[in-house]
């Protein structure tokens, strides 16, 4: 049985309501918000027993508003870089909104994190939706987008259905700052990351696609488990000041496959996730800080670990690297994920 409790709203001072509201299974439990349809609090169980909130979030609209770095949020239309803002369908060319250095990050400045969704229940979650404007920070077409959180045993499900009246191409991931230690915790260098696969993308400086290749044996090697402070303290990673590299699953997209597991030594609490996409990126919160987080305390670099399921970075130029994410109008895009909660 999942329990609903409606929690005091907030003013947003652009206008209008933010609504909040706790849900609890009994296992999980969690804080959603209206804006950004933004995971606020996160409570799962640690070897103890003792539940504890194991995701970075803001105490107040304001905070929220002030704060770039997708706290908890879905971000879209289009998840992770469009190079230099541009893409072009057939003979219709258009340019986005430029937000990170010449390019456009998670949807640009006022992506689907900074948007009003509506907020409605259901017996197990919630349902947000939003309707994205013809041309909201440059993107065509109309889109309509339903999110669900839905609570069943000790798993999250996450699952995003959209539809555009115009060829878009749409990525829209949950970009929750995970620490499985708990709201004590400061660093996410003790935790260990395991990853199914080896197959990445090769970046360059600005996080761009330039290929693809096979991380067996390397430093970004995570099939067996192991410290995340090994690789994102290395020498190798200091233009990203850390590990924020993208993860191919080779997903049918259809069906969910397995991507790995991150797990914190001392609480005992495991996180493994399921996913349909095509990729996952992995960001070590290298540029957190001095972002506002709760209790007044300012947030730190490296204070968590983001791990993205979602379409390709800059994907709408290059389709053919090895997923398309234009979506037509007679086509619906779809992502589930599951996020399934243990102890050791």
């Amino acid at each position: 049985m999942v329990r609903f409790r409606p929690l005091d709203s907030w003013t947003d001072p652009r206008g209008g309501q933010i609504e909040r509201v706790r849900i609890d299974n009994g296992i999980i439990a969690m804080e959603v918000l209206s804006l950004g349809g933004i995971i606020r609090s996160l409570w799962t169980p640690d070897r103890h027993g003792e539940r504890g909130n194991i995701v970075l979030g803001c105490d107040s609209i304001e905070d929220y508003l002030k704060q770039d770095a997708h706290l908890g949020a879905i971000a879209g239309r289009y998840a992770n870089r469009i190079a230099n803002g541009k893409m072009s369908f057939g003979e219709d060319e258009y340019h986005l909104d430029i937000n990170q250095a010449s390019h456009c990050l998670h949807g640009g400045s006022e992506g689907f994190n900074r948007k009003h969704w509506h907020m409605g229940q259901l017996p197990d979650g919630v349902r947000l939706n939003l309707v994205s404007p013809d041309g909201d920070m440059g993107f065509p077409g109309i889109c309509n987008v339903q999110l669900d959180y839905r609570l069943v045993g000790n798993n999250l499900y996450m699952e995003i259905f959209a539809a555009v009246n115009k060829p878009c191409p749409i990525s829209l991931t949950q970009h929750s700052y995970f620490n499985l230690e708990g709201s004590g915790s400061t660093s996410n260098a003790a935790h260990q990351l395991q990853i199914d696969t080896t197959s990445m993308l090769t970046l360059n400086d600005s996080g761009i696609p330039t290929g693809m290749k096979d991380a067996s044996g390397s430093l970004l090697d995570f099939r067996r488990s192991k410290a995340f402070s090994i690789a994102q303290n290395n020498d190798e990673f200091v233009s990203t000041s850390g590990i924020d590299h993208c993860y191919l699953t080779n997903g049918s997209g259809s069906e969910m496959t397995r991507f790995g597991c991150l797990s914190a030594p001392e609480s005992g609490r495991s996180m493994t996730l399921y996913t349909n996409q095509p990729s996952v990126q992995i960001y070590g919160a290298n540029y957190l800080e001095g972002n506002p987080g709760k209790g007044g305390k300012a947030l730190k670099a490296h204070h968590a670990i983001c791990i993205e399921p979602q379409q390709l970075p800059n994907g709408a130029n290059q389709p053919t690297l090895e997923a398309d994410p234009w979506i037509k109008p007679a086509e619906v895009y779809h992502h589930i994920s599951r996020y399934e909660f243990k102890t050791f």
